[in-house]
């Protein structure tokens, strides 16, 4: 009998992992929550997967290259190594919004890949982060989603409020979405 799919927690960047600065179009302007590194770092020992996927539309709008996205995600992997913790995937969007690609959320296309190369159970994953287009992806592939009030999220949750997908928790910050996951992952594993 084969192991059922591992899941993964899916992590936003801007506004969820690190401070929202608007377009980081060099190194200096990304800042890690203080929270983050252990939050992770709670993530791996848990067993789940740390994926961080995340919209980059200022590659597609021509602000910055590709090379400058590499740059930051090595900042936050040397960041968060440095507390222990990794994460098992980093999957990001270049489009611009207009391009109508897959990947761009709130469509599920990162998500998905991201389940088909680590081999993740996504309907038994979570998807944090501070915009409703992170709730969306997440709900497209059954996951559990939590909406963070950290970056654009209070913002988000008073906008969207009639929206007619809504975040299945709100939290204040990360650490404590990964405090509610681990609870949740817990009383599940029994």
């Amino acid at each position: 009998m084969s192991q059922p799919a591992r899941p993964a927690v899916f992590l936003d960047r801007d506004g969820t992992v690190s401070e929202e600065v608007g377009y980081v179009r060099n190194t200096s302007m990304f800042a890690l929550f203080p929270w983050a590194s252990r939050a992770i770092r709670q993530i791996n020992e848990s067993g789940m997967a740390a994926v961080l996927v995340t919209n980059q539309s200022a590659v597609g709008r021509g602000f910055i290259e590709h090379a400058m996205v590499d740059k930051v995600h090595a900042i936050l992997r040397d960041e968060i190594a440095r507390e222990g913790a990794r994460l098992d995937g980093i999957y990001y969007c270049p489009h611009h919004p207009d391009d109508d690609c897959e990947c761009r959320k709130p469509r599920p296309g990162l998500l998905q890949r991201a389940g088909r190369d680590l081999d993740l159970g996504l309907t038994r994953s979570f998807m944090i982060g501070d915009h409703y287009t992170d709730i969306r992806a997440g709900r497209a592939v059954g996951a559990v989603t939590i909406l963070v009030l950290t970056g654009a999220g209070a913002g988000q949750l008073e906008q969207h409020q009639a929206a007619d997908v809504q975040p299945d928790f709100v939290v204040p910050a990360l650490d404590d979405a990964v405090r509610l996951i681990l609870e949740r992952h817990s009383e599940t594993s029994e």
